[in-house]
């Protein structure tokens, strides 16, 4: 199952190690870093709300974490549930 990220962008949800707010100011320091090495890929188009960490990037998203978290259960849901609609 994929999770959609925004523009047009979904990510294999086998390969999300976390989802979090991005508001949090105790990890600016670690996307600064992450920037430095090329790893981040912004698909905010503005201001972003939220930051995925997969094992290859570090995806910024203007959808909210809580949203982002919602999808992936609903999606795992009906993985586990047999609805692949």
């Amino acid at each position: 199952m994929f999770l959609h990220i925004g523009c047009n962008i979904s990510i294999p949800l086998k390969n999300i190690i976390v989802i979090y707010d991005i508001k949090n100011n105790e990890n600016n320091e670690f996307i600064a870093a992450m920037r430095d090495k090329h790893k981040v890929v912004d698909v905010s188009q503005s201001s972003p709300k939220s930051c995925i960490v997969t094992e290859k990037n570090i995806y910024l998203s203007s959808i909210s974490s809580i949203t982002l978290y919602n999808r992936s259960f609903i999606n795992e849901f009906s993985k586990e549930n047999g609805d692949f609609s």
